[in-house]
């Protein structure tokens, strides 16, 4: 099952928060963690972790919705590693290929802010039903409507492409299965081999979503979608919690921010 983009319903502290609190958190956290340190990185992986536990997430869930990202983190951490000049610590042999302090230091930061801000998406997207999350956007994007940007339908398509992400990814693994079932090269052979098989992938599925997309407009058209202004049954609310949730996070802001700020040489 791939559950990359999608909303587990719960009872948890997580899922009852406003959701304009957690896409504004999430967005802070993004932010903090491209600036992130030292000891910076692990605070902000642990408050993560513990958002995950307050949530009632399971750990599975979380890894298959990221498993689909791990290679490309992995991609960037041998692209630093291997192609950063600074203090060389391993020569391969027979290779031009060495290995340097910055270049391993610079790999495990890059790889880790690239996971932690897909976690973050994924604990948004779990922990947020697609109506809550397109009111939130719609009422935090507000202040563009004056310059005339369509903030509706902006959070539309937003939360579409969320919805669609994990169908896409099944699809995928459908037509996966039905090559390789019919013989193709897809996972064996020569790496030149299994380029040219990729076509008999990208070909099906790009046709698939095509087709999904202009099922989506007529089911929209025959339900009387139009531009504008539009309302939600669940209504947000900021109480309690919403204060307490962004208390917390205005602390993790603080240390982080006293951290780079003591970290800072002066002039």
């Amino acid at each position: 099952m791939i559950t990359l983009g999608q909303y587990i319903n719960n009872n948890s502290f997580g899922h009852r928060l406003d959701a304009r609190v957690k896409i504004l958190a999430t967005v802070i956290l993004s932010l903090l963690i491209f600036q992130a340190r030292g000891w910076e990185i692990f605070l902000i992986s642990s408050f993560v972790f513990i958002v995950c536990f307050i949530c009632r997430l399971n750990f599975f869930s979380i890894w298959k919705a990221l498993q689909p990202l791990v290679w490309f983190a992995v991609l960037l951490f041998a692209l630093h590693l291997f192609f950063t000049d600074g203090t060389v610590l391993f020569t391969a042999p027979y290779l031009p290929v060495e290995i340097t302090a910055e270049g391993l230091s610079r790999g495990l930061i890059i790889a880790w802010q690239f996971i932690a801000l897909a976690l973050c998406g994924v604990l948004l997207t779990m922990v947020t039903s697609p109506s809550d999350l397109v009111h939130g956007l719609t009422y935090l994007l507000g202040p563009l409507k004056y310059l005339r940007v369509p903030v509706q339908d902006i959070a539309v398509m937003v939360s579409m492409s969320l919805r669609f992400v994990p169908t896409l990814l099944e699809e995928y693994d459908r037509i996966k299965q039905a090559q390789i079932a019919r013989g193709s090269a897809i996972e064996t052979g020569r790496p030149a081999r299994k380029i040219k098989s990729l076509a008999a992938l990208i070909i099906p599925l790009m046709v698939s979503a095509f087709r999904r997309a202009d099922d989506l407009t007529e089911a929209m058209e025959a339900r009387g979608y139009a531009r504008g202004p539009r309302t939600t049954l669940n209504q947000q609310h900021f109480g309690r919690e919403e204060v307490f949730a962004l208390l917390v996070l205005g602390v993790l802001l603080s240390l982080v921010l006293t951290s780079q700020f003591l970290r800072a040489p002066f002039p």
